[in-house]
């Protein structure tokens, strides 16, 4: 029996899968779906190499599954192939994407697999401070919604930050503030229960289609004790 959290490097998906491990149920592995679709409905896309890091950094094993095919069922299809040789739980960082939720619940019915999901329907700002207050070095590496601007792409999210989305949310466009409609995604690189912390060592802005992404080159791990040094972005 194997539990297995499917990780996309970003926030909510790590914080759940650190949730199961405070409510007893130890990570076994770290699973990335990697889509070939970059619109992918159902996965994450940005830096999902660097999963492999957050894994080693937690001392859990690292598994990717590659999703040939496009489109919802396809990749229903491809999530439901990665998961079906075990009966353990799945663990899974949604908040409030019904979309998600309902194939992810679909999928792991059908296996007769346990899916655990400690953040959803939570408050999308309650979501986020407790992620901050447990001590996640979040950063900011897409962004697609009008209000928030391409100088927050990099940026650690911590609570003043998260206000200003919360502003912003007010006063010029209604966003989810935990980005769970697709408004930003983000990349952990560092965490209590890290043993290591990532560092970032040369990243490359992107833009097009009225979205800001931070693509990280490459990345390595160093102790807690080095200094943090400014990444390369070109």
């Amino acid at each position: 029996m194997t539990t297995t959290a499917l990780v996309s490097g970003g926030k909510d998906s790590l914080y759940s899968a650190y949730l199961a491990e405070t409510q007893g149920m130890p990570v076994d592995e770290l699973l990335v779906l990697r889509p070939s679709d970059p619109d992918s409905l159902l996965f994450h896309t940005p830096n999902l190499s660097h999963v492999r890091l957050q894994a080693e950094a937690w001392g859990k094993r690292y598994r990717e599954f590659a999703v040939e095919g496009t489109g919802e069922e396809e990749e229903a299809k491809a999530l439901q192939t990665a998961l079906e040789n075990d009966r353990g739980t799945v663990i899974a960082g949604a908040i409030a994407s019904s979309f998600q939720w309902a194939r992810l619940h679909r999928v792991t019915f059908d296996l007769g697999r346990r899916l655990f999901t400690p953040l959803w329907r939570v408050d999308p700002e309650q979501v986020v401070r407790e992620e901050i207050a447990a001590g996640l070095d979040i950063r900011m590496v897409h962004l697609a919604a009008e209000p928030l601007g391409r100088s927050l792409l990099g940026r650690r999210l911590d609570v003043p930050l998260l206000e200003e989305i919360s502003r912003l949310s007010r006063e010029l466009r209604k966003v989810n503030v935990a980005g769970e409609g697709g408004e930003y995604e983000t990349l952990v690189v560092d965490a209590p229960f890290f043993a290591q912390r990532i560092e970032i060592d040369v990243g490359e802005r992107e833009e097009g289609g009225g979205a800001f992404r931070l693509n990280i080159r490459t990345a390595h791990l160093v102790p807690k004790t080095t200094a943090a040094l400014p990444p390369k972005v070109n």
